[in-house]
Parts: structure tokens; C-alpha cells; sequence
């Protein structure tokens, strides 16, 4: 199913960027700014809006044309690419994003064409889906788990490799001792906070993936 892959919804937003001659510096750079500077683990906006697997935003200038015969080829506008992978529907994960980080999503996409700011709830919700492309081929790391549910998955593979790096060689009643200790202490552990056990780089305004 389009944008669909199990549980999890796979969000593509093209917003044109404003060109205007007169800004200084122009509007592409200022969002590439802004961007530049947001943090990408636990305390990214993105990791405070409800529901969010990932999140990317890049600034495309312009396509490559790559089939045969070759032939020139331009956009009309630089885009505000964004991509997201998010639980729940639609309009629930916007209207989260509206809520949650109003003050950065205006930040960001001031610099689009058309933009009616988040405040007005359902006006944010129609723009972003007027520039949403339908997602059939997407990343996603899960398909049928929570973000809840995925964070504590990590925390546990994290905690499980360190209990096998750390326990060569153990005599087994020590083993089962320390890992039944483990369990305890696993269950007993807050829930990570979102962006604290991801990738380095969540939010990229273009280059390399990590």
C-alpha cells in the first residue's frame, strides 16, 4: 500500500522554496542555516514530535538528468525536501508536528512558497499535504513496532551485546546470575529518550549518510 509499510507511515513533502532576488542571503541558504544548526539527537525538534521514527530535510537546487539519450533539463524552484517515517495516521502526525514544534517548523518553511504558518492547525495540515508525494519505495527500520516499542528494542540489543562482550569466559552459574541481574535491571530502566539511541545524523541538509 502507498506510503504504508506495515505500521509505519512514510511521509515525502516537496515544498518550493521562495526565489526572491532581493533576499539576502537568499531563502535556500537561510533554511540550509537553520538546518546546520539543529541538533540531531535526543533534544532534535524531530525527537520531540510525537510518533517519529526519522526525520530528514535536505535543499534540492536542481535534478540530473540521467537516461539515454541525455538531454537538459531544470526545476522550476529549489525544493524543501522532507521525509519522515512516523506511527499512526496522517493528519494525527502533522497535527502533533504543529503542536509540538510550531516555532521550528515556521523557522524552516517561512522560506516556502505558500506557507500558512503552524498555528492555524488545519491550514498547516492541508499545505503539507498539497506538497506531499505518494512514498512506494522508503526506508523504514521496522514495519509493525512503535517508536516506543523500537527505542526499548535498542536499549536491549545495546545492553545484551555489551552482557556477551563483558562476559567471556564466565563460569555458567555466574552467567545466569548476572543475566537474570540484567533482565531485572532492563525492566527497570526508563524508556530512552527519542534520538538518543538513533544515528548521528537524523537531520542532514545534504551529503553523506551515516
Amino acid at each position: 500500500m502507498p506510503n504504508k509499510n506495515g505500521s509505519v507511515y512514510g511521509l515525502t513533502i516537496l515544498s518550493p522554496i521562495i526565489d526572491d532576488d532581493k533576499a539576502s542571503p537568499s531563502h535556500d541558504l537561510q533554511i540550509r542555516d537553520y538546518l546546520a544548526h539543529l541538533s540531531t539527537r535526543e533534544d532534535s525538534p524531530f525527537a520531540q514530535a510525537p510518533g517519529t521514527h526519522l526525520a530528514r530535510l535536505v535543499v534540492m537546487d536542481d535534478v540530473i538528468y540521467v537516461g539515454a539519450p541525455s538531454c537538459e533539463e531544470h526545476l522550476k524552484s529549489k525544493y524543501l525536501i522532507f521525509e519522515s517515517n512516523c506511527d499512526g495516521d496522517l493528519d494525527t502526525y502533522l497535527s502533533g508536528l504543529a503542536s509540538a514544534i510550531p516555532d521550528h517548523l515556521d523557522a524552516v518553511w517561512k522560506h516556502c512558497v505558500g506557507y500558512p504558518g503552524a498555528a492555524n492547525d488545519q491550514a498547516f495540515i492541508d499545505y503539507m499535504k498539497a506538497c506531499q508525494l505518494e512514498t512506494t519505495f522508503y526506508f523504514a527500520a521496522v514495519n509493525d513496532k512503535t517508536v516506543s516499542e523500537t527505542l526499548r528494542a535498542l536499549q536491549t540489543q545495546a545492553a545484551v551485546a555489551d552482557f556477551i562482550a563483558t562476559h567471556q569466559c564466565v563460569d555458567a552459574s555466574t552467567l545466569q546470575r548476572e543475566f537474570i541481574e540484567l533482565v531485572a535491571s532492563l525492566q527497570a530502566k526508563p524508556l530512552p529518550l527519542p534520538g538518543s539511541m538513533g544515528p548521528q545524523r537524523d537531520i542532514k541538509t545534504g551529503g553523506r549518510n551515516e
